[in-house]
């Protein structure tokens, strides 16, 4: 599942702050998060899925990346969370490289830019900040300056309307945008029961409902921005990037399936009736190691 979405200086040769009066100071309305009931705590969330979404965050891109827009200096990361999209891209991209971290949770933001790395792919140095920063209504004037904006697991959060405003503003900046593991509402679980099916699509309209009178696009996020970032001159790679977990992931398993469950029977009273006894049935074959659960997302990176 993906998830619903400071501080200070480190110590010499590490990631430093500087304000930078190019981006906006308005509150995020939501960032990336394990909101469901009973869940883990967002800083617990994220380091139970930090592992898996790096096996599957799609490397290919990063080449691509650095083929095409090969120095992207300056990088803004929205909704960073704990910071695990700088952790996994800055080793991986030559050149000095100041990331501006974005979110709405200022203790989340406090661990990102502790655990911001202090070195490039060549070497180079890696400096950081933080921000808030509305992804909502970032334009073009909000990002010039800025290289290449990464987020994870966000575009689910997102309307078509705000999807086709952020590829507007990106590319009319200038800047790449590299946007991974967008869920796009492929489950499989591995042995199968009939009651996956009605709780998956359950969860895929929970994820495409109402919120503040706004549309979630859901497992809809990533073909959006594809068409989005086309739309407006961008070219854009796209590559798949599921999550394949096993018993070696059994407390993500368990934690995701906890959540998925929710989120499903939240949506679909009817559904609610048995999600307890489906819960702790699919529980009970992950803790044994015989359930296996593949979750399918869209890595896309779009050059100016």
């Amino acid at each position: 599942m993906d998830a619903d979405v400071a501080a200070g200086a480190a110590g010499a040769g590490g990631p430093v702050r500087h304000p930078d009066p190019q981006l906006s100071e308005a509150p995020r309305p939501r960032s990336p998060e394990h909101a469901r009931p009973g869940a883990p705590a967002a800083t617990d969330w994220l380091a139970l899925r930090e592992a898996a979404d790096a096996d599957a965050r799609a490397v290919d891109l990063v080449e691509d990346l650095r083929a095409g827009h090969p120095a992207p200096g300056r990088i803004l990361d929205l909704g960073a969370g704990t910071g695990s999209m700088a952790r996994w891209l800055a080793p991986r991209l030559p050149g000095p490289q100041h990331w501006v971290l974005a979110d709405r949770d200022p203790v989340l933001l406090a661990e990102a830019l502790d655990r911001l790395p202090t070195t490039a792919r060549d070497g180079s140095r890696v400096t950081g900040e933080v921000q808030t920063v509305d992804v909502t209504t970032l334009t073009a004037d909000d990002l010039r300056g800025v290289d290449l904006v990464t987020a994870s697991a966000l575009l689910d959060l997102l309307t078509a309307e705000e999807v086709d405003a952020l590829a507007r503003a990106c590319v009319g900046a200038g800047c790449a945008a590299l946007l991974t593991l967008s869920v796009v509402g492929q489950v499989r679980l591995e042995p199968a029961e009939a009651r996956d099916v009605p709780v998956a699509a359950a969860f895929d309209a929970h994820q495409q409902r109402v919120v503040d009178g706004r549309r979630l696009l859901g497992p809809l996020g990533g073909i959006a921005a594809e068409e989005a970032f086309a739309r407006h001159g961008a070219h854009v790679h796209s590559r798949a990037s599921p999550w394949h977990l096993g018993l070696d992931d059994v407390d993500l398993v368990v934690a995701w399936l906890q959540g998925w469950v929710a989120a499903a029977a939240a949506q679909d009273p009817d559904l609610a009736r048995h999600a307890d006894a489906y819960l702790a049935r699919r529980i009970e074959a992950a803790e044994e190691g015989r359930l296996r659960v593949t979750v399918g997302h869209l890595d896309l990176l779009a050059l100016p």
